[in-house]
């Protein structure tokens, strides 16, 4: 079974998924904000997609196992139904296949990719997110002429970024934690778990984009009412 899942932009509206957006954000986010109105859930009509581990039947496959990586301050999650998550940035870059399911080119083009950790920060299982809980950005100015009409502006994040179709996929199970389960028709984070996460474009960018360029957003007026990027920053 395929542990990915598609983001899309511009179709059709998506259902409303089980996990919500719950309450606001108050004052200002600073770099190392905790979310507490945050909450976590099924993205609007840009972002579509199926879930880590729910692309088929069966059980979730299992990612590999590995040590958690240094990352960025967390940002705090909460769903109404109580279950708690922690987003922290990894590290970002370029490669001709960042994930294995990328469609590499002939002539070597590169894709954008950054890495976070997704945390299931409460004690009894939680919904695993269906599409990438953060997105990723770059500079409008490393986007080819022909993808630049993909490549989508948001409101709380620098008017020269802007984010393309992405593809995501979680990489590793970290400091021991229990993989994904299926629980019916759901996948299911255990109580404490956490995973190393990658999303990468699914359209290339210009050689010129550096690392540092890249950025990690959350922006769905589902997860801000005011429908404003939040950065979760890297290390």
């Amino acid at each position: 079974m395929s542990n990915s899942y598609r983001s899309h932009r511009r179709r059709k509206k998506s259902k409303a998924g089980r996990l919500g957006l719950a309450g606001a954000l108050t004052g200002a986010v600073g770099i190392a904000a905790v979310a507490a109105g945050i909450v976590l859930m099924r993205p609007d009509d840009r972002r579509t997609g199926t879930a880590i581990g729910q692309a088929g039947g069966g059980e979730a496959a299992t990612p590999s196992a590995t040590a958690a990586p240094p990352t960025g301050p967390v940002l705090s999650l909460t769903t109404p139904e109580g279950y708690g998550y922690g987003l922290a940035a990894v590290k970002a870059g370029t490669d001709e296949k960042p994930l294995a399911t990328s469609e590499a080119t002939a002539d070597g083009k590169t894709f954008a990719y950054a890495d976070y950790v997704l945390t299931n920060t409460g004690r009894r299982p939680a919904l695993l997110p269906n599409v990438s809980a953060a997105d990723l950005f770059v500079p409008a100015s490393q986007v080819p002429d022909g993808a630049k009409e993909r490549c989508m502006p948001q409101a709380g994040v620098p008017s020269h970024m802007c984010t393309l179709p992405n593809h995501s996929k979680v990489l590793a199970r970290l400091d021991g934690s229990r993989p994904p389960f299926r629980d019916g028709a759901d996948t299911m984070i255990p109580g404490g778990a956490s995973y190393l996460v990658r999303v990468a474009t699914d359209l290339p960018v210009k050689d010129g984009l550096e690392a540092g360029d890249i950025r990690l957003y959350v922006w769905d007026a589902r997860y801000t009412p005011e429908r404003k990027g939040i950065e979760v920053a890297f290390p």
